[in-house]
């Protein structure tokens, strides 16, 4: 495998493994806010429980309150008859419903503060639930930057220590510019040795058909101008 190839593959994994914890973490952020949700559910249930429990005992109180009221009128009807003992029977049931509507009534305000506070609670879980599924897509794009600017770092910090791999390259470049100075030479070598040597050979001949024929001009002046006699 060759120098880019190795250098590929590791940024590949490396960009994989960044890809990995993204989406791990934007998993982990869904899976809170499944969570939360099925919790703000769950409360929900529990407040509606609990308003149901107050309104059952609101009529619960209800109910003993008129019964003691009813029997007051009973006992009422008996005194006006004349009918003594049928008025203290009637007073007892009174003062029994009424003891039961006392006590309904100190369950019925605890169970109404105790709804008040729920729904506090409810109220403050929903606005903590909507304000983690406002702020999901913020935290996934600062993590995503973060991830980024430290794979980014990382990488920048191997190239500038892994300078082997900057060495190889500028060897194997060193290397191209030899072979092609060899090349050069070799290419000039052939032309020595082949056509141009040819054109040398004829540029001689050339040459010595041109200094034969100035030798035969100069014979011939030669031999037809004499010298003056005195």
């Amino acid at each position: 495998m060759g120098i880019l190839s190795r250098m590929k593959t590791v940024f590949k994994s490396e960009v994989n493994s960044a890809i990995d914890k993204v989406e791990d973490t934007e998993k982990m952020l869904n899976q809170t806010i499944t969570d939360m949700q099925e919790q703000l559910a769950k409360a929900k249930q529990q407040v509606a429980v609990a308003i149901a429990d107050e309104k059952r005992l609101q009529r619960q109180y209800e109910e003993h309150q008129r019964q003691s009221e009813e029997w007051m009128s009973k006992a009422k009807l008996a005194v006006e008859k004349g009918n003594d003992e049928l008025a203290k029977a009637a007073l007892e049931r009174k003062v029994e419903y009424e003891g039961l509507a006392l006590e309904y009534k100190k369950q019925l305000d605890a169970q109404k503060a105790s709804v008040e506070k729920l729904k506090v609670s409810l109220r403050d879980l929903e606005r903590r639930v909507e304000e983690a599924r406002r702020q999901k897509d913020l935290l996934l794009a600062r993590n995503k930057r973060a991830i980024a600017q430290k794979q980014i770092h990382q990488t920048m910090s191997g190239m500038a220590t892994n300078a082997g791999a900057f060495n190889t390259f500028e060897r194997m470049q060193k290397k191209v510019e030899d072979q092609e100075a060899r090349a050069e030479a070799a290419e000039e070598m052939a032309e020595e040795t082949g056509d141009r040597k040819l054109e040398k050979e004829f540029a001689e001949l050339e040459k010595s058909s041109v200094d034969d024929e100035l030798a035969k001009l100069k014979a011939q002046m030669g031999g037809t101008s004499e010298p003056k006699s005195e």
